[in-house]
């Protein structure tokens, strides 16, 4: 289920959404593709951010783990890894900013991802092998399922309409729509304990704990009642 676009209208110009966006678009083609040495594997070794240098079971091959655990949020696997972490930004997270602003927002955001970032690193240093240890994590996924649990509370009664394949397009309240995402991180990264193969690579730990932290202190970010959604519907 892709999320197309919500029925919450925004007030001012979501300006961090913006450049959170374009910013990541930047790093992937000029970084990963035309830099002085372009590609996956070496932006991954000098920036990706590696759970064992944590636990010091290992040196990392880049930059030390404090200065990884922020770069890799920029960095993606793929373009479809990419644009799938940008489209949830832009619908979720404008939203979100509008509502918060734009330095508690961006607090959100990286503290968010922080976050994800150290429960998944728990739980791999806890849990799983050497070798889990050794893999190097990249993505933005975990800050914005920040704004994802942030947004749930923000916007309880917003609905988003939601692409379900192969043909429909159905409106779907955020609610149910985000329930349902959590749940499959939860149920797909309860699975990766009894067969690491099925996380495919994924760190749904990171996305569990991004979600969590957005969720149970967005009240620590804004005082006021959230924004009631746009009426009739969809503009």
């Amino acid at each position: 289920m892709l999320p197309l676009k919500d029925n919450i209208p925004t007030v001012r110009r979501p300006v961090v959404t913006y450049a959170l966006i374009l910013t990541n678009l930047i790093v992937w083609i000029v970084y990963e593709h035309a830099g002085a040495e372009p590609g996956l594997d070496n932006s991954v070794t000098s920036s990706g951010y590696f759970p064992c240098d944590v636990g010091g079971s290992c040196q990392a091959p880049g930059h030390p783990w404090p200065v990884t655990a922020i770069t890799a949020m920029f960095l993606h696997a793929g373009w479809a890894h990419l644009l799938g972490n940008m489209l949830f930004l832009w619908i979720f997270g404008n939203n979100v900013e509008d509502r918060l602003g734009r330095v508690r927002f961006l607090l959100l955001y990286f503290a968010g991802g922080l976050a994800a970032t150290a429960v998944q690193t728990i739980v791999t240093i806890q849990w799983g092998s050497t070798t889990d240890a050794e893999i190097p994590n990249v993505g933005a996924s975990g800050a914005i399922a920040a704004v994802l649990g942030a947004y749930i509370l923000l916007y309880p009664r917003a609905t988003v309409l939601t692409w379900i394949a192969p043909i429909f397009i159905l409106p779907i309240p955020a609610v149910l729509y985000l329930g349902i995402w959590f749940g499959l991180q939860l149920l797909l990264g309860s699975s990766s304990f009894t067969s690491p193969d099925s996380g495919g690579g994924v760190a749904y730990f990171a996305h569990i704990g991004g979600f969590v932290f957005g969720f149970a202190l967005i009240r620590l970010f804004t005082g006021r009642r959230p924004r009631r959604p746009a009426e009739p519907g969809f503009a």
